[in-house]
Formats: C-alpha cells, sequence, structure tokens
C-alpha cells in the first residue's frame, strides 16, 4: 500500500505511465479530479481554470487572495485523495503537497525534447518549428507556476526519489523499474505517515476555511489539534482567536483550535 507522485512535462509519457503503473499495483489514478474539485472551490470553471494553466501565473491575481486561495484549495483536495491509499497522482505540483510525508514516492518522468517534438507534431499535426516553440513555451510556463506558486522548481531533482529518462527506455520499461520500487518497505504506508497525512489534511482543511480572512496564516496540526497563528498586533488576539473559531467551528474532525497572534516584526 502506498502513494506515487508523478511529475512529467508534456509529451512525455508521463500519463500512459502513471495510467500503466496504477493498473498494475491496482491503485487508483488521479489527475484531472484534483482540478476539478479545486476550480469548484475556487468557483472558476475547470476549463477556465486549465486554461489559465497556460498563461501567466499572474492570472490569480486578478482575485483577491488568489494564489493563496487556489493553492489552499489544490492542496485540501490532493491531501483529501491520498487519504484513501493506493493512490498515482500525476498532475499540479503533487511533489510539493507531499513534502514532509514519509513514505511517498516521488517521481520525475523526463524525455528528450526531439521526440517530445515528434510527438507534438504527430498528435497536432503541425510542423516540427511550431512544435518546438509550443514545448519550449509550455516547459517554460510549467517553471513559472511552480516558482510563482510553490517557490520550487519542478526541473530540481532534489525534489524527487526517482528520475527517469525516457529515451532508450520504454512505458513498460519505466512501469517495471516503478513497480519494484513502489513495493519496497521504504514507499509502503505506515501508521506513522497514515497519521501525518490525517493532520497535513486537517491543517489544510482548516487554512482553506479561513483563507479568504486570513491568507497569510500559519496553520498546523498535530492529533487533531489545529493550530494557527497570525501576523497582527497583540492587542488584537483575542478577536482574531475569535474569528478563527467561529470559521472553524463546524469542522468536527477538529479535537481543537489554537489560535493567536505572532507579534508584528517578529521573526
Amino acid at each position: 500500500m502506498g502513494v506515487i507522485t508523478i511529475s512529467r512535462g508534456s509529451y512525455s509519457k508521463g500519463k500512459e505511465i502513471a495510467e500503466k503503473l496504477a493498473q498494475k499495483l491496482g491503485y487508483d489514478c488521479i489527475s484531472r479530479e484534483i482540478l476539478l474539485q479545486a476550480s469548484e472551490q475556487f468557483n472558476v470553471k475547470e476549463a477556465k481554470l486549465i486554461r489559465a494553466l497556460h498563461d501567466a501565473p499572474s492570472f490569480f491575481d486578478r482575485f483577491k487572495h488568489g494564489k493563496e486561495k487556489f493553492s489552499a484549495f489544490i492542496h485540501e483536495v490532493f491531501l483529501g485523495h491520498i487519504q484513501k491509499d493506493n493512490v498515482i497522482y500525476h498532475g499540479l505540483a503533487g511533489h510539493y503537497f507531499a513534502r514532509g510525508i514519509p513514505n511517498i514516492l516521488k517521481v520525475r518522468i523526463n524525455a528528450s525534447i526531439e521526440d517530445r517534438v515528434k510527438e507534438e507534431m504527430k498528435r497536432e499535426n503541425i510542423p516540427e518549428q511550431e512544435a518546438r516553440h509550443l514545448l519550449i513555451k509550455d516547459d517554460e510556463e510549467r517553471r513559472k507556476w511552480g516558482i510563482s506558486l510553490y517557490g520550487i522548481d519542478t526541473r530540481d531533482f532534489d525534489l524527487y526519489d526517482v528520475v527517469l529518462q525516457i529515451d532508450s527506455l520504454k512505458v513498460d520499461d519505466a512501469v517495471d523499474i516503478l513497480c519494484d520500487i513502489a513495493k519496497r518497505p521504504s514507499f509502503q504506508t505506515t501508521s506513522e505517515s497514515r497519521m501525518i497525512i490525517k493532520d497535513k489534511f486537517l491543517a489544510a482543511k482548516a487554512y482553506s476555511a479561513i483563507v479568504h480572512k486570513f491568507p497569510q496564516a500559519n496553520v498546523t496540526c498535530k492529533d487533531a489539534v489545529v493550530f494557527v497563528s497570525v501576523e497582527s498586533s497583540l492587542s488584537l488576539e483575542t478577536e482574531i482567536a475569535d474569528q478563527i473559531k467561529d470559521l472553524l467551528k463546524d469542522n468536527g474532525e477538529i479535537k481543537e483550535i489554537r489560535a493567536g497572534v505572532m507579534p508584528l516584526g517578529t521573526d
């Protein structure tokens, strides 16, 4: 039992590898579902959100606290799905949201630009120059998204446990390699990792509930006790704590809410 995140560029066969690996392991394979649920919470149609992912990251600047809200919603949905265990996620920033959770296998699939150009030419019926231009543009847009929303560069191999270059390797080769790695003890879900996911999910859910009011809040969770800190004046601590507790009062999974302020200017 386990969770796998797969990061990939367009036309790199990452989607095909994820789907075949899920079938071989008997895992659920998710990607679009995360974006769909996040778009519903963000109150933006999925098609518009997909187009935005191919636009400048400034798309979210059109909304009040747009970046914080979108990141919060997609984080909550992702953690909600992986609580179910036996999941492969190939999509937006899974490796980022899996940070701090042990036993999750984080994979990056790379393919040569030449192979990707040929694949796009074939699928889109476009000339080589246009295909190359679109791929380079798409790669840069994905990189900008990662840096703008999450402060990460998807090309940083330190983010992953495994990086596979799909050139000489075939899709089935990659699936066999990843299947073998995924079955190893270090990538099996444990009671500890399950509890960490649960706490992170509750923290993400709590942040989603208060992000419109306190977008810069720091929210953590330990054993279903949620801790919220907001940078503000100490004179407002009681008022802010009451507001936070009121926003979270309907979440029955939270055992206790501890809210307070961090004095302005505190490191």
